[in-house]
């Protein structure tokens, strides 16, 4: 199976809930199961490739020039945590299924679960950089949704919040970390990136790339001092936080420091900031856990402190140290799943996690107790339990590696940790399972039945399994390591229980008698706790981000006030600025092009373009004659367009400037047609200085980089060169439309259809919301002429409506090879509709019409985007365009180029827009046109009150005017009965007297 599929099929898995919730719950738990378990079943065939020490690959061109493709790879690293991801997933899958209550959304929650687990499999299995990042943020946002999935709980929406913004700010800093990391080695492909060692290590940049990316790791791992997020996040439900803390989202800092090990290990900066920061992050972790009483949040600063274990082992930078956090990673996968399922199903059933209020659980619970026994000994480092023997390799690295030349100093805190960590692990078991039976439990606990303790115990198996035969994972162990090297091991690898006595087995042992005598010693070490005052990391972390917020209110209140003079005051200082910058440092050179004679007629264009151009500034109040003057600059600079042998420019120009004009008037209709002076004086002159000199530098801008050559070719020379041999067009305008920048037009399609989208939303607003009122009392400012639709022009417009059909399809048709195309076409479509609701009226016209807007919009930018991926198929980058001839019988040889499809995208996409926005201001202006009485009793149609009077604003209606009003009446026998009443705008019941509610009826 490929790689590509793997990452794909959870994602897959994410769509079915939503589609058979309906069916049971029963089935959408298989559904999901089934999705996982076929991508499971896929990476294991890939198992003894990988083992044999191949590299599976999957890559698909998509943006290669900006070094972005989609490109997967397995090998040992990324097929130990896709295994640890898959199959942990199907078990939480399983333990969710009896876990949730009836009440709890399963569909909801199975979605958001699929998407994160999806999310994870591309973190791993991702072979580009740029692809990695997507799926980093993904995982964000699907752990937010995970962490918050009990909206009711403000602590579930807080604690989601929280991880959010850590571990998103700490993604943005990676991206920083990751784009210089592509720099220094010239790729973005993950596999080119990890042989350039020597130069990323020697490069200027390694210092400030290395921070960047570990700012990313230690925030997704909850590592110190950014640690404080993951105990939040336990307000999800339990199965989230066995998969979140053993196979996922905290694993993945752990990963990205495991893949980018062979180039950024092995210097002086990352041992001392990654081996301190590990260290550290156990120690406070460790200590933080003995005396949390909810078992979940003991287990979360667990899982932190297991988590800077690895961290500290990757940093020491060895090939020992690697094998002990690959190992480590396995081994706390296993118990640290079992161990939240097990506190899940102690909340589940005792209905409390507060050890203050359990214990004697062994009796009740058998089943649980053992399974929570064996997972948490492993835990503690107990010996024939998994989590002894990473912790014995992790002990032994420790044992002999100094810290600024100090000897003793970790090996010290490292068996401290370990000697804390055995402390609550026994607390857990002790406070939990141990002492006599309660009576005043919250619920009488018992086990659960087998489909919620199924998974927990299955994990407990393997815990005991590799605990008592460890040497049954040296190869698996030895292959990820390998693949986390980069290199053969120096020598075999020999996982054992027993090593002899060695100083990691002296550690061990006093970590062990320790544990015990600090649990001994609870109740007085608790007291101390307690009484001594100590920082809360989630009072600063809310400080922090109310001063945030504060500062960026006060910031963008004082910048973004909404004043578009203030906008193009900024962008043009800061373009003028940047400007003079570069011409006054930068070495211009001397002129080599001579100018071009000037013809008259070139000259009497300028002059007309420059004259209309003033006049727009000097009569911009007057808002209609200056959009005419905006409507003569644009067909000026249409003509300059032709003069110049541009005719696509020229036609698109044209197209928009009378779409643009159609528009804005409707707009303009329901506006002052003056606009008042709003500015002083020395206002309006600063205004007039700054835009010529703006105008002026800009100007001199152009007119040096028209007046040299430059020393790299000009990029138009390759779009001349290789228009039709690459593309199979002539016109070269549209070639570089439709395939060499396809993506930009594919993008602005989009943004166009979102444009309307959100006029129509404005418009359905203004028509159904409170600004309805509005459209009441609006009454035009100017008379306006008796006939609405001019018989000469309906006659005309609906004689050239066909021609104008197929005048736009010959445009469209002739795209590739001379002026046209889908975007010109698409225009003069549009206008051959507008003049329609121009002249027949807009009832008349959409009475007629069969199409939805919305449709063509969808159905555009889907075309285009289908054309793009079907390149692939072909093996070539999205978007790549291909050709070729055809004969048929009766017909010339003619060309096909799936051009076409991507073009036809385009011309849905601009006539569904423009045809929307129309739409929208269309239906505003037959409102407003409608009798007073007649507009209000659409708005009463529109928004009808039940029980209560539909108020339509009779404030705003003239005096005199006939408003009517309806409500709904109770009969005796409960129904409604509909009143209605027509009172006079002049009957206004007196608001300030003891009858102000007279009238309403």
């Amino acid at each position: 199976m490929s790689p590509a599929l793997i990452a794909v099929l959870p994602f897959l898995g994410a769509l079915l809930p939503g589609v058979l919730i309906r069916t049971g719950r029963n089935t959408t738990a298989i559904s999901v199961a089934i999705c996982s378990g076929l991508a499971l079943l896929g990476l294991l065939l890939h198992l003894p490739e990988v083992m044999a020490g191949e590299v599976v690959r999957t890559k698909i061109d998509w943006m290669p020039w900006l070094g972005l493709n989609v490109e997967f790879m397995i090998d040992g690293l990324g097929m130990l945590f896709a295994t640890l991801i898959l199959g942990i997933g199907l078990l939480v899958i399983l333990y969710a299924r009896y876990y949730l209550s009836s009440k709890d959304p399963a569909g909801q929650f199975y979605t958001y679960l699929m998407l994160f687990q999806g999310a994870m499999v591309g973190i791993v299995l991702s072979d580009n950089i740029l692809l990695l990042l997507i799926f980093w943020e993904l995982t964000s946002l699907s752990s937010f949704l995970l962490i918050g999935y009990w909206k009711h709980l403000p602590e579930g929406r807080q604690g989601a919040r929280m991880a959010l913004t850590v571990t998103g700010a700490g993604g943005l800093a990676m991206i920083a970390g990751m784009m210089l990391l592509g720099h220094i080695a010239g790729s973005y492909t993950i596999s080119d990136i990890l042989s350039a060692k020597d130069a990323i290590q020697s490069s200027d940049l390694y210092l400030p790339a290395l921070i960047l990316i570990l700012l990313g790791a230690f925030t997704k791992s909850a590592q110190f001092p950014f640690h404080f997020w993951l105990p939040h996040a336990m307000a999800a439900p339990t199965p989230v936080s066995s998969y979140l803390h053993s196979a996922t989202m905290v694993k993945a800092g752990l990963f990205l420091m495991a893949r980018l090990w062979p180039v950024l290990s092995g210097t002086p900066e990352w041992f001392y900031i990654v081996v301190t920061v590990g260290l550290v992050t156990m120690l406070i972790a460790a200590k933080i856990a003995i005396f949390k009483d909810d078992m979940k949040g003991l287990l979360a600063y667990s899982t932190i402190s297991h988590l800077g274990l690895i961290t500290f082992c990757f940093g020491l930078g060895t090939q020992a140290g690697v094998i002990a956090g690959v190992f480590h990673i396995i081994n706390h996968a296993t118990f640290k799943a079992a161990l939240f399922m097990t506190a899940g199903i102690v909340d589940h059933e005792a209905h409390t996690r507060d050890l203050k209020r359990l214990g004697g659980l062994r009796k009740l619970m058998p089943v649980t107790f053992t399974i929570g026994t064996i997972a948490t000994l492993s835990m503690a480092g107990i010996p024939l339990f998994n989590g002894f023997l990473s912790k014995e390799l992790m002990l032994y690295e420790a044992a002999k590696t100094p810290w600024l030349g100090n000897e003793w100093l970790i090996p010290v805190l490292a068996t401290i940790a370990a000697l804390l960590s055995a402390a609550y692990s026994f607390r857990f078991i002790w406070h939990g399972f141990m002492g006599p039976v309660r009576d005043d439990y919250p619920h009488k606990p018992h086990d659960p039945g087998f489909g919620m303790w199924a998974s927990p115990a299955f994990l407990a198996c393997l815990v005991l399994l590799i605990g008592c035969f460890p040497f049954l994972m040296d190869p698996f162990v030895a292959m990820v390591s390998e693949a986390v090297i980069g290199a053969p091991l120096d020598e075999h690898l020999h996982l054992a229980i027993w090593h002899g006595v060695n100083a990691a087995l002296i550690m061990s042992v006093i970590a062990v008698i320790g544990g015990i005598i600090v649990l001994s010693a609870f109740k007085p070490l608790r007291a101390i706790w307690d009484a001594v005052p100590r920082p809360d990391a989630k009072a600063m972390f809310d400080w922090g981000m109310v001063r945030c917020a504060c500062a960026a209110r006060i910031f963008t209140s004082g910048l973004h006030n909404g004043s578009m003079a203030r906008y193009l005051l900024i962008f043009s200082a800061a373009a003028l600025a940047i400007g003079f910058w570069a011409w006054t440092t930068g070495s211009q050179g001397p002129q080599t092009r001579e100018m071009l004679p000037v013809s008259p007629v070139a000259l009497v264009g300028w002059i007309m373009l420059v004259t209309a151009t003033i006049c727009v500034a000097a009569f911009h109040r007057n808002r209609f004659l200056a959009l005419v003057l905006v409507g003569i600059v644009g067909l000026i600079v249409s003509i300059c367009f032709i003069y110049l042998s541009a005719p696509d420019l020229a036609l698109t120009q044209i197209s928009v400037e009378v779409v643009t004009a159609v528009l804005m008037l409707l707009a303009l209709n329901f506006l002052p047609k003056v606009t008042a002076a709003e500015t002083s004086n020395l206002k309006r002159h600063f205004d007039k200085i700054f835009s010529v000199v703006v105008g002026l530098g800009t100007g001199s801008l152009i007119y040096a980089l028209m007046m040299r050559d430059f020393a790299f070719p000009s990029m138009s020379e390759y779009h001349l060169a290789n228009s039709y041999n690459l593309a199979g067009g002539d016109n070269v305008v549209n070639v570089i439309l439709v395939d060499f920048r396809g993506y930009d037009t594919y993008g602005e399609v989009t943004v166009l259809g979102i444009a309307a989208l959100v006029i129509f939303a404005l418009t359905e607003a203004l028509l159904n919301g409170t600004g309805s009122r509005k459209l009441i009392a609006w009454r035009p400012d100017m008379l306006r002429a008796g006939d609405k639709h001019p018989m000469m022009m309906l006659i005309a417009t609906r004689v050239m409506m066909p021609i104008a059909l197929v005048f736009g399809l010959f445009i469209f048709l002739r795209g590739h090879n001379l002026p046209g195309g889908g975007f010109i076409a698409g225009l003069i479509v549009a206008i051959a509709l507008v003049m329609q609701y121009i002249s027949s009226g807009f009832a008349w016209t959409q009475a007629r019409q069969k199409i939805y807007y919305h449709q063509l919009i969808g159905l555009g930018v889907l075309a285009a985007g289908i054309t793009g991926v079907g390149a692939w198929f072909n093996g070539m980058p999205f978007l790549t365009s291909d050709f070729g001839y055809f004969k048929l019988p009766f017909l010339d040889k003619f060309e096909l180029a799936t051009a076409m499809g991507f073009d036809l995208g385009v011309f849905l996409g601009v006539v569904g827009s423009v045809l929307l926005a129309l739409g929208g201001l269309s239906r505003l202006a037959r409102r407003a046109a409608l009798p007073t009485e007649e507009r209000a009793a659409h708005i009463l149609a529109e928004r009808p009150e039940a029980r209560t009077v539909a108020e339509v604003g009779i404030e705003n209606f003239p005096e005199g005017s006939v408003v009517p009003r309806r409500w709904l009446e109770r009969r005796e026998d409960g129904s409604f009965e509909e009143r209605h009443l027509m009172e006079r705008a002049t009957d206004r019941p007196n608001q300030n007297g003891p009858n102000k509610n007279e009238g309403d009826h």
